[in-house]
């Protein structure tokens, strides 16, 4: 049974954060989907992960190629993610079920803590998920370093 994490982003945007935390599971040995709600955001995520520095390169694919079930990491919007990932990485507000958090060995799902609109999607999508009886715990970097602020 897995975990969902929930990252209150409000010094560091997305696209230095999202790296951070898929080069951490990577490390564990997971294959990972960033799932998304528009094809041309993970166009925009892809580029950035391009861009990132040579020695810390994070392999990746954005969904819809040739080789979707190889990619170690995989850029989508979909629900299915081609690559059988073991952990899903949810932005801006895609969804995440509360099977799926129990079937994975991790589901994050990243927020910006600086739009209400998104601050009040996690909220709801924490109490749907712990509600069902998934495990979760709330990080935040308000203090400048990531902390555990909740966890159930």
């Amino acid at each position: 049974m897995g975990a969902v994490f929930f990252y209150h982003l409000t010094r560091t945007p997305l696209e230095a954060t999202l790296p951070a935390l898929l080069g951490k599971a990577r490390q564990a040995g997971w294959r990972v989907a960033v799932r998304g709600v528009d094809p041309a955001r993970m166009g925009w995520l892809d580029e950035k992960l391009w861009l990132g520095p040579e020695d810390g390169f994070l392999a990746h694919g954005v969904a819809g190629g040739e080789h979707d079930a190889a990619q170690p990491i995989l850029l989508t919007c979909d629900a299915q993610a081609a690559n059988a990932p073991s952990c899903v990485m949810s932005v801006d507000g895609a969804t995440v079920s509360a099977d799926e958090v129990q079937a994975l060995e991790r589901v994050c799902i990243l927020f910006d803590g600086n739009d209400q609109a998104a601050l009040q999607q996690a909220r709801v999508q924490w109490k749907t998920l712990t509600d069902a009886g998934c495990s979760a715990q709330y990080w935040s970097e308000d203090s400048g370093r990531w902390e555990k602020k909740a966890e159930k």
